[in-house]
């Protein structure tokens, strides 16, 4: 049994490997790539295992290097520098280090969350990106009205009209050809978002059923939970929600959203 530590990065990936005794075997560096790990994997057969600190790609090292055969774990990586402080820190000697970890037990294994999980994260972090981008043009639009004193609707900007108003309001043409370049990103934006909060929708509901069924039942009797007040002299809270009644209060909102 083989203990191997990999540091990977952007172009190369440093990696050493140690036997039961702790004596280095092996140590190197191959290309950060697919080629890299299959010449890894033939140069140290499959009785192997490995650590390699979470990353950018690390999951996809974790897969590739499991389906030759390898155990693979991914630390966690501000744990293993708690674990292991150095004082030189090189991409060799943290492959060393996440070698020595794992032939010693101590590796803080990172969870990782199933395909299906992070095929979801993913789709939410895709509509936070666009919904982002589209509060940006519309921000936009509000900065450059305020630049000339308008502060016009987007529902009336959307009209066939729009830039004649804004022209007898004393707006430049070049303000308006930003206004109209805003617009049209807005719209093009919606029709990404759109499709996306179909698929998520059903999802969501589904979600906000187990999170009631999960709720206690003493939470369930106190009914929705009210936002807290403050005292206008003190700033105090008067009354802090729980973090069950919260989540109670938020699934009746998304259970009543048509």
């Amino acid at each position: 049994m083989e203990y191997l530590g990999i540091d990977w990065s952007y172009r190369r990936a440093a990696w050493c490997s140690l036997s039961d005794a702790g004596v280095i075997v092996g140590e190197g560096a191959v290309p950060a790539d697919a080629d890299g790990l299959a010449r890894l994997v033939i140069e140290r057969g499959t009785d192997v295992r490995a650590v390699v600190e979470m990353m950018s790609g690390a999951i996809w090292v974790r897969d590739e290097l499991a389906a030759a055969g390898w155990r693979v774990q991914i630390a966690h990586a501000r744990k293993v520098r708690d674990v292991a402080p150095l004082a030189c820190k090189t991409d060799k000697v943290d492959a060393r280090v996440l070698a020595e970890l794992c032939r010693r037990d101590l590796v803080p294994e990172l969870w990782v969350p199933p395909l299906e999980d992070r095929a979801l994260r993913e789709r939410l972090r895709r509509r936070t990106h666009l919904v982002r981008m589209r509060a940006s043009a519309m921000n936009r639009i509000f900065g450059l009205q305020t630049q000339w004193g308008l502060r016009i609707s987007l529902r009336r900007l959307r009209g066939p009209d729009a830039m004649v108003l804004l022209e007898r309001q004393g707006m430049p043409a070049v303000w308006r050809r930003s206004i109209a370049e805003a617009l049209d990103v807005i719209d093009l934006l919606h029709a990404r978002i759109t499709p996306i909060d179909h698929e998520l929708r059903p999802r969501a509901r589904s979600e906000s059923s187990r999170t009631l069924r999960q709720l206690p039942k003493r939470t369930l009797r106190c009914g929705p939970c009210r936002p807290p007040t403050q005292h206008s002299s003190t700033g105090r809270s008067t009354r802090s929600p729980t973090r069950a009644a919260a989540r109670w209060s938020s699934a009746c909102r998304a259970a009543r959203r048509p």
